[in-house]
């Protein structure tokens, strides 16, 4: 393991990695569970070695061990590792080569579709299929098993990336994929090994007092922390060549006009058209 990486550091020097010496919280109890959670930085290159028999299985297992809202079971995923078919995905979400590069493209899906053949194989009416609440909890309970995932391979010595431009083209996605009414893609998961040129680092995170509250909402050095945090991702930005060189900058870059939302602004109508009414 690269000596960089937190997994092999101590406690105080993982947390200055992700929120900078500046400003480490005062964590307490500490394990090597912890460590490897603080040691997530997303991976943007693979070498094709292909994955030891099972570890598919695997990850679906430890996905499937997550919380599920009242055991619903509102989400499926899907694995890819045809090249043809990861190339057509890859052109859906701008061009990711790291999407035809991982051994194994994973698809989460919010999936009530399950549900719908269930009420019809009942012959029952399920009245909370077409609400918004139905659909969240689909995309939520996906989340969820997706991350248990992604800890689950970085125990194991495997590199990811979430793929959130999967959205970019949800009908088109759910074309490749034979996605029957009711289904659609939430984001995708590159897997693999990371290539040997890949040096990605631990991102710095804002600083916990920007994001933790007690008792009521708020805090009313938020923009000194912000601007102390932006300081740090400025030096950050510069050291791995990164174009947006603020959070304030990125922030502003994904959200002040809608062209960055790359489609996604039509996603409610897509959405309805996909079999989520979303009432």
């Amino acid at each position: 393991m690269d000596a960089s990486y937190p997994g092999s550091l101590s406690k105080q020097e993982s947390l200055a990695l992700r929120y900078g010496a500046d400003s480490i919280p005062a964590a307490g109890p500490w394990n090597d569970h912890i460590s490897l959670l603080m040691s997530h930085r997303s991976v943007r290159g693979y070498r094709p070695d292909a994955l030891p028999e099972g570890t598919l299985e695997t990850l679906v297992a430890a996905a499937q061990s997550a919380a599920t809202s009242s055991n619903l079971q509102t989400w499926s995923v899907i694995a890819v590792t045809d090249p043809a078919k990861k190339a057509a995905l890859a052109k859906l979400a701008n061009n990711q080569k790291h999407i035809e590069q991982c051994p194994l493209f994973l698809l989460w899906l919010a999936d009530v579709s399950r549900n719908q053949r269930l009420s019809q194989q009942e012959n029952v009416t399920l009245e909370t299929l077409p609400y918004l609440e139905t659909f969240l909890v689909a995309a939520i309970d996906a989340a969820l098993a997706a991350q248990n995932a992604v800890v689950a391979a970085e125990s194991l010595g495997l590199s990811n990336v979430y793929i959130g431009a999967m959205r970019n083209h949800p009908k088109e996605a759910g074309e490749i994929l034979g996605l029957p009414p009711g289904a659609v893609v939430c984001f995708g998961l590159c897997i693999g090994y990371a290539a040997p040129d890949v040096t990605n680092e631990v991102k710095p995170r804002l600083p916990q007092e920007a994001i933790l509250y007690k008792e009521t909402y708020g805090n009313p050095n938020e923009q000194s922390l912000r601007a102390a945090y932006d300081a740090e991702m400025a030096a950050f930005s510069q050291k791995h060549e990164m174009t947006q060189d603020t959070w304030t900058k990125r922030v502003i870059g994904r959200m002040g006009k809608i062209p960055a939302m790359s489609g996604r602004d039509k996603l409610v109508s897509i959405l309805q058209s996909m079999g989520f009414p979303l009432k």
